[in-house]
């Protein structure tokens, strides 16, 4: 079987995508791999077909141009650049379209491999790395500091959904989203986050569902397969610099910004002075160096790069934005957590890690030294917490989400694509 698998974002958002594709070319399949050239590194040269879509220049531009203090205009910057990206995703993945023995693989924001789907009839998935993607009136996803609840009135609710639509996703989402629709002679789609964005022939969950537990207004049909929990592993190491500063004393306190953001500054100051408040080492994660203090003091180690399932159980706390690729693997280290979340799916993840009990939350206005180091030292004594990270770990002992995950994939569209055909999508989202 043709796989056509699409990414596009950070490493978190791209990285699953690898994993998957990895499996796949293991068990024969031809694997085709469509991302931005940035990311041909993380790709292994065996099996998969990397396929550059855009140029490293624009990867650069985007981390660049992305406020790490003001979600409405980052979310913004990211969806004009995904959907801006979906044509160019969609001719390079349109062109490598064999008939009848073909599956396209594609991310909630990435919409290519749904267009397969309606321009040449090719089975498609649709992966949602978080939970945040599904909307909820039982449960609603935390989209903003303060956003609706469950006990949020039901007039509000339905207030709070029409403004995001309205005022946000429509703009920035459905309407060009729809231009490159009526290029291709398709029919406008409704309303993209309210129900089409889970539209495909098979929707997955890469989340367990204690982490995310499915509501009874979730799509049905979902399978949820666990977390990834893929970094490369084995092909990029720690280097003997982290090796030597980890045995040199005691556990340090890491700090990441994540990889979708190159304006950080301030993040890494502050983190910087609040270790130095709290006594602890620190390990600065991110491979843009230009947002580091340009002298960092003795106990403080730059790392552009480490594998988190190396690196995290070797750590006293992590300090981190909420990332689904930075909460999950965290929570298989059973490591205490500092979630400082600021936009996309960051602060659903960080509520949902502090109600498992495993981690504390900091809003980056409050992301002072003093508070910071203050939180650290009541993690660092907290005995209880260390349990709950324990406890939560042991859950992801013998993590198999990707083989599960694949099998998912070839149960639900192998035969879909065998016949030449697909799942009509439902009339109420088109018009």
């Amino acid at each position: 079987m043709r796989v056509l698998v699409s990414a596009a974002g950070s490493h978190g958002d791209v990285l699953p995508f690898v994993a998957l594709s990895r499996e796949l070319a293991a068990r024969g399949h031809e694997v085709f791999f469509y991302a931005n050239p940035y990311f041909r590194d993380c790709v292994p040269d065996g099996g998969i077909r990397f396929v550059p879509v855009g140029a490293v220049g624009d990867h650069a531009t985007l981390m660049a141009e992305l406020s790490d203090d003001d979600p409405n205009r980052a979310f913004k910057r990211v969806t004009r650049e995904l959907v801006g990206l979906c044509p160019q995703f969609h001719r390079a993945m349109q062109s490598d379209v064999r008939p009848g023995n073909t599956l396209a693989l594609g991310s909630s924001l990435l919409f290519a491999a749904r267009l397969l789907r309606e321009t040449d009839a090719v089975p498609c998935a649709t992966v949602h790395l978080s939970p945040s993607v599904f909307r909820s009136d039982a449960r609603p996803p935390r989209l903003v500091p303060n956003w609706i609840t469950a006990r949020t009135p039901f007039l509000l609710k339905r207030a709070a959904w029409w403004l995001l639509d309205s005022a946000f996703y429509d703009p920035n989402v459905t309407a060009p989203f729809n231009r490159y629709r009526a290029e291709l002679g398709l029919p406008r789609v409704d309303r993209v986050f309210r129900s089409w964005i889970h539209d495909a022939d098979c929707v997955l969950g890469l989340f367990p569902d204690w982490f995310g537990d499915p509501q009874h207004d979730w799509p049905p049909g979902i399978a949820l397969c666990g977390f990834p929990l893929y970094d490369q592993g084995p092909a990029r190491p720690m280097t003997p610099a982290l090796e030597a500063f980890l045995s040199d004393g005691p556990p340090p306190v890491a700090f990441s910004a994540g990889t979708a953001t190159a304006s950080a500054g301030a993040f890494f100051a502050t983190s910087v002075a609040a270790a130095q408040i709290a006594g602890v080492r620190a390990i600065l994660l991110t491979p843009f160096a230009q947002q580091l203090p340009r002298r960092l003091p003795d106990g403080v180690l730059h790392v552009d790069y480490a594998p988190f399932s190396a690196l995290l159980p070797r750590l006293a706390a992590f300090v981190h934005h909420g990332g689904i690729g930075s909460t999950s693997q965290a929570l298989r280290a059973g490591v205490p957590q500092l979630i400082r979340p600021s936009a996309y799916d960051q602060f659903d993840n960080a509520d949902r890690a502090v109600s498992l009990g495993v981690a504390k939350e900091i809003l980056p206005r409050r992301y002072v030294p003093e508070a910071v180091s203050a939180a650290l030292e009541d993690m660092l004594a907290d005995a209880a917490l260390s349990r709950r990270c324990s406890e939560i770990a042991a859950r992801l002992v013998g993590n198999e989400t990707i083989g599960k995950a694949c099998d998912t994939l070839l149960d639900r569209l192998g035969p879909l694509a065998s016949a030449g055909r697909f799942a009509s999508p439902p009339a109420e989202n088109q018009r």
